[in-house]
This record gives C-alpha cells, sequence and structure tokens, in this order.
C-alpha cells in the first residue's frame, strides 16, 4: 500500500491532533510524555496496553482524560477474586412482554462495551474472567448464550498491574501476556513534577478538556498508520530485536544464552513495526527510521523476554537485554545481510 494525497494530509492532521492531545493532558495529567506517547502509539496502532506501576501514580486519571480528550466512552472494569466472565461481557435476561405475555431473553450489555477500557488489576481476577477479556481484546467480540455480539469501534484495553502487592494474584500467562501490544513502565514523577501535582490537586478547581479527535477520525487514522512504507532494512532490524531472543535458535549474544530462558515470537516482530510505524505518524513523518524501532523496542520486548535464574540474582531485567540489544545490533545502515550476524553477538550455540 501507498499514501496518496488526502492520506499525506491525514498524517499532517493527525500529528497537528497528537501536538492538541497531549497540550490537553497536560492540563489534568503532569509529567509522563513518554507514557501519553506509547498509549497513543498503541491507539493508532490498533494494540492494547498493559500498564504497570504502583498505586498513586494517575494511571486511571490518565486513561480517562485521554478517553475525553478523544471522545470515547469510558468504561472503567476493578478486577476482583469474585468476578465473574458475565459481568464483564453482560447477559441474557428473561424479558415478558406485558402486551402479549410472551417472554424471551434479552442481551444487557456489560461494561466491555466501550471504546477505552480500563481493567485495573487485571492479575486479581481468576483464569477464566481475563480469559473472557482477552477474547474480547483479540475479537472485538464477546459470546454470550452462543450469541456472538460485536464491540464498539475504536476498541482499546488498558490493563494494569501493581508490581509490589502479589499475595492472592492470577498472574497472566506469557501466552496472555503475549496479547498486550505494549508493557508500559509508569515511573515515579521528579521532585519539580510531584510539586506541580500538589499544588493542581488540592486548588480544588478542575480543567476543561476540548476533545481534539473522534471515534471515526481515530478509525480513518489507524488505516493511515498501516500504509506508511517501511524499507526492508529497517524491517529487518526490527525483525533483530525478536529473533536474538531465541537462545535455542543460531546465534545469539552471549548476554542472552546467559540470562533469557524464553524469548520473544513473532508477534513481537509485528508490533515493533506496527508501533514503529504510528510513532513516526504520530512525529510527522511519512516513514519508518530506526529511531522509532528503538522507541518502541522496550515496551513491546520487556514483557516477551523471560529472564532465567541467573539473570535474577544479578539483577538483569528484560529492560536490561532490549539496551543490551541496541548497543550490538547496527543500524539499517550498518546492516549486516541477510543470515549473518556480526562477530560481537559471540560463538554459535544453542545454550
Amino acid at each position: 500500500m501507498t499514501l496518496y494525497e488526502d492520506d499525506v494530509q491525514a498524517v499532517h492532521r493527525l500529528n497537528e491532533a497528537y501536538r492538541q492531545i497531549t497540550s490537553e493532558l497536560s492540563k489534568v495529567i503532569v509529567g509522563q510524555q513518554s507514557v501519553i506517547e506509547e498509549l497513543l502509539v498503541a491507539m493508532f496502532a490498533r494494540g492494547h496496553c498493559l500498564l504497570v506501576g504502583v498505586p498513586g501514580l494517575a494511571k486511571t486519571l490518565m486513561i480517562r482524560t485521554l478517553a475525553q480528550t478523544l471522545s470515547l466512552e469510558f468504561s472503567r472494569i476493578q478486577f476482583t477474586p469474585d468476578l465473574m466472565p458475565s459481568d464483564i461481557t453482560g447477559t441474557e435476561v428473561i424479558q415478558e412482554d406485558r402486551s402479549t405475555g410472551t417472554r424471551a431473553f434479552r442481551f444487557l450489555k456489560g461494561p466491555i462495551f466501550a471504546n477505552v477500557i480500563l481493567a485495573d488489576e487485571v492479575n486479581r481476577t481468576p483464569p477464566k474472567t481475563q480469559a473472557a477479556l482477552l477474547e474480547a481484546m483479540q475479537e472485538h467480540q464477546v459470546t454470550v448464550g452462543g450469541q456472538r455480539h460485536q464491540l464498539s469501534e475504536p476498541f482499546f484495553v488498558l490493563a494494569t498491574q501493581n508490581p509490589i502487592e502479589q499475595e492472592g494474584t492470577y498472574p497472566l500467562p506469557e501466552a496472555q501476556l503475549d496479547r498486550f501490544m505494549f508493557n508500559i513502565f509508569v515511573d515515579y514523577p521528579d521532585e519539580e513534577e510531584e510539586l506541580e501535582i500538589v499544588r493542581r490537586t488540592t486548588a480544588g478547581k478542575a480543567a476543561a478538556l476540548t476533545p481534539r479527535l473522534s471515534a471515526a477520525d481515530i478509525l480513518q487514522l489507524q488505516e493511515i498508520v498501516r500504509k506508511v512504507p517501511v524499507a526492508d532494512s529497517v524491517a529487518r532490524y526490527a525483525l533483530q530485536f525478536t529473533r536474538l531472543t531465541r537462545r535455542e535458535k543460531g546465534e545469539v549474544p552471549d548476554f542472552v544464552r546467559d540470562f533469557v530462558s524464553w524469548g520473544a515470537g513473532p508477534r513481537a516482530s509485528q508490533y515493533l513495526v506496527l508501533g514503529a510505524k504510528a510513532r513516526a505518524v504520530l512525529h510527522g513523518r511519512y516513514y519508518v527510521s530506526s529511531d522509532d524501532i528503538r522507541a518502541v523496542a522496550a515496551p513491546v520486548l520487556r514483557h516477551r523476554i523471560m529472564t532465567n535464574f541467573n539473570a535474577e540474582a544479578e539483577g538483569i531485567k528484560p529492560d536490561d537485554i532490549v539496551q543490551r540489544l541496541m548497543e550490538v545490533i547496527p543500524p539499517p545502515d550498518e546492516a549486516v545481510p541477510h543470515g549473518k550476524l556480526p562477530e560481537v553477538f559471540g560463538s554459535a550455540g544453542t545454550g
């Protein structure tokens, strides 16, 4: 697919909308610029996000504000151990027609029927309920009583996890984590940002927000993102990030053999390219650069790289693996011919 004149104008419009959206969000959210960018990149790439951060970092406020800025319907689901799948998807009830006396089943929609879903503390609910959410994420539909019900478009799920307290939780298995495009780390604010947060939240006056994009606009711009061209050399650059995490497949860096037990699958390669395309468009460009790949590498890969006991003993995190990969993988203009790897990757072996 190629970009035509109308598409180019849409790219300019999305770049302008990106600046306006971040400006609107800054009225409510202090800092967290990288988090906001990653959320928007995932949204325009049609992906879902897992947000990991301690309580009190305005994750819920950020998502609600983003939905308001984009004129989207927002729904928050608090996941608890007693939550059932029907509490998310909806349920069928018997309704009687008073004029005829006949009874029929009627489907009552659950909170999943919105555009932006905040799945709060998704690891606190049993696997059966988690699976109901993940079916909706993947298929954009729910099945109740043998009937399929389509979800509203655009559809975007943001699930949160508390990294501190893990007692009584049901951790998402790797196969389900792989359904999330990004794993976004929400960090503490710095001192000046925290001071500004205190000033705003103790003043008692809420900021007025102006919607910048409609649901129809977002759907159109999601199509534009898919049309952005990517050079084969840049696509191969993205593939290196995933293929070199697979310690059992060919030549890999020594640190991967030492610290990684399981690497990223093909979905990671897809999301690296899609995320890079969306980031390029948000920044007003019609092509994908290696900088775009590097910018989305950590959120795409950090929940797809499984580290081993050696890594845990030495304090090596998946983000450290990604950073080391950035240091050893040559950029596209220095790309290694297909099928070959630079000597810095170490000797061959599956480990």
